[in-house]
């Protein structure tokens, strides 16, 4: 039988093993991301952004590994997805789901990116007020997904719309799997104005997630924005590409 000392060195052993493990994981993630992130065929305005965006830190704190097949919802102009799809090509795999060619163009068409699966191409939209949609025939065609990820887009849709999109992300995912949601941050409890149409508040998608079934189990202060106050609409001159966002990460329970 193994005395004391055997067993606990037999323990740092492996705890030291796991974290080089999950060291060696970001390395990789972050040194393909990199590799994307410097790619000639970026348009500059995507270049320009990415001081704020932090997608490196961002895609690691959801937990990206580039074995993982995911879910990308309303991909707009593909800023993420030029991103995600050099980073999973090898070993993973990249869905969008609920895209527009009037924002996302050509994109999908070009060699690079001819392995990015579409999801949602039935769903459809139809506006209510504003910058806000209602979201119809949600259901994503795919099961057992690793993460499922949406940026700034969940003040786009309507109640009904963040409820379809939230099952729908749920019943793409795995137990256990990864819903990571980033936003424009409205302030608790406030009505809608004139200013606010395009920011939300955490509380109320916090709970709204989790109606759907999700855990919450992270907090981001990534793009904390102390400077915003939280009172102009987000493409005013004085918060535009800086606006504080929030930035959740939830989980799948069962």
């Amino acid at each position: 039988m193994k005395n004391v000392s055997s067993l606990l060195a037999s323990a740092v052993f492996t705890t030291c093993m796991m974290a080089s493990g999950a060291v060696f994981a970001a390395d990789a993630l972050q040194t393909k991301l990199s590799a994307a992130m410097a790619d000639k065929s970026r348009p500059a305005g995507d270049v320009a952004r990415d001081a704020n965006r932090k997608p490196i830190e961002t895609l690691a704190f959801f937990g990206l590994k580039d074995n993982m097949t995911v879910v990308e919802i309303m991909p707009g102009g593909g800023w993420y997805t030029r991103l995600l799809a050099p980073t999973l090509k090898e070993k993973g795999k990249l869905y969008v789901a609920y895209t527009n060619p009037k924002y996302m163009g050509d994109l999908l068409e070009q060699p690079a990116f001819a392995e990015v699966g579409k999801l949602g191409e039935k769903a459809s939209f139809t506006h209510v007020a504003g910058p806000v949609f209602n979201l119809g025939n949600a259901q994503l065609d795919v099961k057992n997904a690793d993460m499922v990820l949406t940026f700034r887009n969940y003040h786009n849709l309507d109640a009904a719309g963040r409820k379809a999109m939230n099952e729908a992300a749920y019943n793409a995912l795995k137990v256990g799997g990864v819903y990571g949601v980033v936003d424009h941050t409205r302030r608790h409890l406030e009505q809608d104005n004139a200013e606010n149409g395009r920011r939300f508040d955490p509380v109320l998608a916090i709970k709204e997630i989790q109606d759907a079934g999700f855990m919450l189990v992270d907090i981001s202060e990534l793009h904390y924005q102390p400077t915003d106050a939280l009172d102009k609409e987000v493409g005013h001159d004085s918060v535009k590409g800086k606006t504080d966002r929030w930035t959740l990460k939830f989980i799948k329970k069962k």
